[in-house]
């Protein structure tokens, strides 16, 4: 009996000494997704339409969603899924895309005009579904057809998973502060009218920060966006650039911003004064109310660096209001202004970089780290090697009232010297689904057609791009490195490239022509940031690395709305994979038809 008891007894110890050691080696992995719980599904209805919106002193008729400006915030978790019915009551063809969002096998849902789907016609609805699978920070939503982003677009805010948290310590607040130009004439006209001249567009007639111009501004001190803070905490800034043509810089008056994402990617923690934002960046980042109670100014004003081009030089103003003050504005807003005899102090304006300080911007983006321990490394191993020119040009035309640009010549940009075209009759990714041809070809080019001096004096012979709808074929799971090699044709500037559908590395970035002898040992492959929207220097390069594991077709282009109007575009075309995990989902049925 004593024996059969210790033998019982050992038997325990050593179950329990085994599940010990198991739920410590266990403790050492990562808990599979698979363990988690499911994320919710959210829905929601957009419905596009005409709305009067009063700017800069008047009344305007602007296409919004549910009648905002900006339109309205979405906030959900990384593993949740949306539903979005988009309901087009305007006059136009709308889509949205959702930008950022890998759409992982749901290409249809990704939303660009003519790529993924038929745009949205009048009267007609349809209904984007998409998971968010393993991102988390501050994304964004936005028209994706001719130039109706100037005022159709919104936040997209993505938190850790239910039981997770921040890698920081969690903020006290949140405040989503989208960055976007104002036009007083109706943004459609302004491009067709540039198009008709072949010639730059109108600059917007201002800046606005969650879509008030500021107090700086005629009509619009009243209205100006106020930001409510107690002393003594840390905040966290959703700062999204949602301007149609401008890179903009970003500060906050006497306060230290700490940079703590980019793109719906962590980073290591970033201490600045000023941040660069171009169009379609978002950047997180955690202020603490540590100054004396008062009130500061967030500015906002142009990054511009092509020579000679007009910009819109203005300055768009938010207010950090701390509650503490004698006569905070956001409580005597509340009041009827017969009763409220508060005058609230005049706010502290920051310093903001000159419009041209790349010396500032450079030392900012080379300065931007992932962290070790987030999401996946970097691929050493290079299975495709592209090199791609991004720039502009000129088209000669037959002057008269379509060709009025400089000497019998219209605006055009390029991708290795192909300015891109959109299909009209059927998108590329349902041409491609189907293996229907004639809507596109797979010619793009993986280097220059011609190599020159991309920065230099560039010849006359080469300002001038061919037209077509080429595309990239690329096998599934394959690493792909990407030159991007900005030219100095007609002007040198700083263009920022959003990639469709996939994260990407930087791995380094600098000015004159990428040398591929030299230029290589400056990579960064410890620790590059994870971008979807990358600033190609004004007469520089960048190099990009990501892995091509989304099958579907997927738009690479300029995020200034000018350059992809006039071609700076071009498409990559992912394989399926192997099984249904690497394969494209079928397209839904009430997909748009052209």
């Amino acid at each position: 009996m004593e024996a059969f008891n210790y033998s019982v007894k050992s038997w325990w110890w050593c179950c329990l000494l085994g599940f010990c050691i198991l739920f410590a080696s266990a403790a050492s992995f990562p808990v599979p997704e698979t363990l988690v719980a499911e994320g919710e599904t959210h829905y929601h209805e957009f419905v596009v339409q005409a709305t009067p919106v009063k700017r800069l002193c008047k009344t305007h008729t602007k296409i919004t969603v549910n009648g905002q400006f900006p339109g309205p915030t979405l906030e959900v978790r990384n593993g949740d899924t949306l539903v979005v019915k988009v309901v087009n009551r305007a006059r136009y063809n709308v889509t949205i895309h959702w930008h950022g969002v890998r759409q992982l096998r749901t290409a249809w849902a990704d939303g660009p005009s003519f790529i993924t789907q038929c745009p949205i016609q009048p009267g007609g609805s349809y209904t984007y579904r998409f998971t968010i699978e393993g991102q988390e920070g501050t994304l964004w939503w936005h028209a994706h057809s001719s130039w109706l982003r100037a005022t159709v677009y919104g936040a997209l805010v993505i938190k850790p998973r239910a039981g997770t948290s921040y890698p920081f310590a969690t903020p006290k607040r949140e405040f989503p502060i989208l960055l976007g130009e104002w036009w007083t004439s109706n943004p459609i006209d302004v491009i067709n009218q540039a198009l008709r001249a072949g010639a730059a567009p109108n600059v917007s007639d201002a800046f606005t920060i969650n879509g008030q111009p500021g107090d700086l501004y005629n009509c619009s001190r009243k209205d100006t966006v106020i930001f409510p803070v107690n002393s003594g905490e840390t905040n966290l800034l959703r700062i999204i650039n949602s301007a149609m043509n401008q890179e903009l810089f970003f500060t906050i008056a006497n306060h230290r911003l700490t940079v703590v994402g980019i793109d719906a990617s962590y980073t290591k923690q970033l201490a600045t004064s000023v941040i660069m934002l171009g169009p379609g960046q978002t950047t997180d980042i955690l202020i603490t109310t540590n100054q004396p109670a008062g009130r500061y100014y967030m500015a906002a004003r142009a990054y511009a660096t092509a020579p000679n081009v007009p910009f819109d030089n203005t300055t768009t103003t938010a207010i950090l209001e701390y509650q503490s003050i004698p006569c905070p504005a956001t409580k005597s807003r509340s009041k009827s202004k017969s009763k409220s005899k508060c005058t609230s102090s005049q706010p502290v304006f920051p310093f903001i970089p000159a419009y041209n300080d790349t010396q500032t911007v450079t030392a900012f983006t080379t300065s931007l780290r992932s962290p070790a321990n987030i999401r996946a490394k970097v691929p050493t191993k290079v299975d495709v090697s592209l090199f791609f020119t991004v720039g502009l040009g000129l088209n000669p035309c037959n002057p008269g009232r379509t060709c009025q640009g400089p000497n019998g010549t219209n605006f055009t940009a390029s991708m290795n010297n192909v300015s891109f075209v959109l299909p009209s009759t059927l998108s590329v990714l349902q041409a491609f689904y189907r293996g229907v041809n004639g809507v596109f070809t797979t010619n793009f080019p993986p280097f220059p057609p011609t190599q020159f001096d991309y920065t230099g004096n560039v010849s006359r012979a080469l300002w001038t791009p061919t037209r077509g709808t080429e595309t990239y074929r690329l096998k599934f799971g394959s690493t792909v490195q990407l030159v991007l090699q900005g030219t100095n044709i007609f002007a040198a500037e700083n263009h920022p490239i959003h990639l469709h559908g996939h994260d990407f590395f930087i791995l380094a970035e600098g000015f004159g022509n990428y040398n591929p002898r030299t230029d290589p040992a400056k990579f960064n492959f410890v620790d590059p940031p994870l971008r979807n929207t990358v600033g190609v220097p004004v007469g520089g390069w960048a190099v990009i690395r990501f892995v091509a594991d989304n099958p579907g077709a997927w738009l690479m282009h300029c995020h200034f709305d000018s350059h992809l109007t006039w071609g700076l575009a071009m498409v990559f075309l992912v394989d399926n994979g192997v099984g249904e995990l690497e394969t494209l989902e079928p397209p839904p049925a009430d997909l748009p038809r052209c």
